[in-house]
């Protein structure tokens, strides 16, 4: 038997607002959550999408703020808060943030405000004055109380909504930095959909011996959400089967995920040239597009809103009736926010995931995250012709322990020489090349040897410098290792590719001879002799 919100003795003007918005009975979730919130002590709750977390913590909040001012006296104007609301996307945060104003509208007193990236500093400065509750993005929040334009130290309940996608987001940081700064809290609440393991090793930094409530986690099955999944064999195919749901008489409006924002634009902008009411929402747009955009969806203007994952938590639209999953998660979690969008309000919802083969692997691993298996459908006319391929016959799959160009213990075929245990075969020491190489024993590995030089290439001429071969690996032909040394050139060390020859001789016995030049060649200029710079051309004083 659900609970009324009449039961659970809240302040009269929530319990007029809820029955304005048409709320009588409480969700599950706010059964358990509204009156723990509402007696105090840390909290963790995981429940299903659309369950209304945000109501289940905002309620037991407004509850306190109008219970300790029952006159409704109006606050000084200063960025004090008492109550902040951290979010990890500006739709969230706006939705947030839009629930509870509606929560309010009947009470007096209570300001609330909200702090996010995009948007003029000035306009969020002004509305901070005197508001009690503050809904706000970490990154705007921090900005904001390092310039002082808010005060954290009056906080005394934060609520970290998503609380996975925040950390997923890497604000695990400025978590912990914005728990620092509020000096004096009683309370902390997590609110998400799931606590993956690692998350909830982060998550028990923040919260002081917190009372876990879950009501589902990721492995529970949308009941209202019918789930099906379609194998594609191209891009080309994934574009028929989109078009083919988006055609579906029972669609009143559908969210397309993409993979990438390029991915969002290009789809939005084929399926407007096919006649779809189609728009693109994702992270690099303006804030006052998005905006725009997402009125549009909720209005009913925009019939198809294409969207990366920016867009998963946060959109709160009880008319879409399909989540397209064209381009898959990066995370399997991100899966159960997605499909979580349709199914609101305990309507139904459908839930469809396009893959191609390539993708088999993320599909297993949403499977085993959701512990549920996508069973695939065949859309007639439009039967993949390709069927996944087994992992043991991909492509680029090793035997034997190594590649298979490989053998002789792991050594290239173009390389000679050891290489065994697995590793490279290394060249010789170049430096010691008048050593490695004066010895008339053939070198041996385990490929075959190269073939030796013809005679009339391998036998220098007298006087004449030999070079090696062209990238100077070591080799030399049989004539160079067998033939004479000759002492006609100081020999220098060998070159990464190949020794240089040598510097010819001066043709100059003395130094004297070296610097001083004829007159009339260099010099025709000066009437000076030429000096010069032999100990005989300096006197002793």
């Amino acid at each position: 038997m659900p609970i009324t919100f009449k039961e659970l003795d809240l302040h009269p003007a929530i319990l007029e607002a809820t029955a304005a918005l048409g709320f009588e009975n409480a969700t599950p979730v706010q059964e358990e959550v509204i009156p723990a919130a509402i007696q105090g002590g840390d909290l963790m709750v995981s429940s299903q999408t659309g369950s209304g977390k945000t109501a289940a913590f905002l309620i037991p909040l407004i509850h306190q703020l109008l219970t300790a001012n029952p006159n409704g006296k109006t606050v000084p104007g200063r960025a004090e808060p008492h109550i902040l609301v951290l979010c990890p996307t500006r739709e969230l945060a706006q939705q947030v943030a839009a629930d509870a104003i509606e929560i309010v509208k009947f009470a007096r007193g209570i300001r609330i405000a909200t702090i996010m990236g995009g948007m003029p500093y000035g306009k969020q400065i002004a509305s901070l004055k005197g508001a009690q509750l503050v809904v706000a993005t970490p990154g705007r929040l921090i900005d904001l109380n390092d310039s002082r334009a808010i005060r954290l130290d009056k906080v005394e309940h934060l609520v970290v909504d998503e609380a996975d996608r925040m950390l997923d987001l890497g604000f695990a940081e400025d978590l912990e930095n914005i728990h620092q700064r509020c000096e004096n809290l009683k309370q902390t609440m997590m609110f998400s959909a799931t606590f993956a393991p690692r998350i909830m090793e982060l998550a028990n930094e923040l919260v002081n011996e917190p009372t876990r409530i879950e009501l589902a986690h990721a492995g529970d099955v949308h009941t209202n959400i019918t789930q099906t999944m379609h194998w594609a064999d191209s891009m080309s195919h994934k574009h028929k089967i989109l078009r083919h749901w988006l055609s579906d008489p029972t669609l009143d409006q559908a969210v397309v995920f993409a993979s990438t924002q390029i991915e969002s634009e290009d789809i939005a902008d084929n399926l407007r040239a096919d006649g779809f009411a189609a728009s693109a929402l994702h992270g690099a747009m303006p804030q006052a597009v998005r905006n725009r955009r997402l009125d549009s969806l909720r209005k009913g203007v925009t019939k198809i809103l294409v969207a990366t994952d920016v867009a998963a938590r946060g959109i709160d639209v009880p008319t879409i009736s399909h989540v397209i999953n064209f381009g898959l998660p990066m995370k399997p979690e991100d899966y159960t926010h997605r499909i979580g969008r349709t199914g609101r309000a305990g309507r139904s919802g459908i839930a469809i995931t396009i893959a191609l083969h390539s993708e088999r692997v993320k599909i297993r691993g949403i499977e085993r995250f959701t512990q549920n298996t996508l069973t695939p459908s065949i859309i007639p006319g439009l039967e993949p012709q390709k069927k996944p391929e087994s992992s043991s016959s991909r492509p680029g799959s090793r035997s034997g322990g190594g590649r298979s160009d490989r053998s002789g213990g792991g050594a290239r075929s173009d390389r000679s020489g050891g290489g065994g245990g697995g590793g490279r075969s290394r060249t010789p020491n170049r430096s010691n090349s008048s050593s490695n190489f004066t010895n008339n024993e053939p070198r041996t590995s385990s490929f075959s040897s190269p073939k030796p030089r013809q005679a009339s290439e391998a036998s220098p001429s007298n006087g004449q410098e030999f070079k090696d071969s062209k990238y100077g690996k070591g080799q030399r032909s049989d004539a160079r290792k067998s033939g004479p040394k000759t002492e006609s050139f100081a020999k220098s060390p060998s070159k990464p590719f190949g020794e240089f020859p040598a510097k010819p001789k001066v043709n100059a016995n003395t130094s004297e001879q070296r610097f001083t030049k004829p007159r009339g060649e260099g010099f025709a200029s000066r009437d000076k002799t030429t000096k010069s710079f032999s100990k005989s051309g300096f006197k002793a004083r």
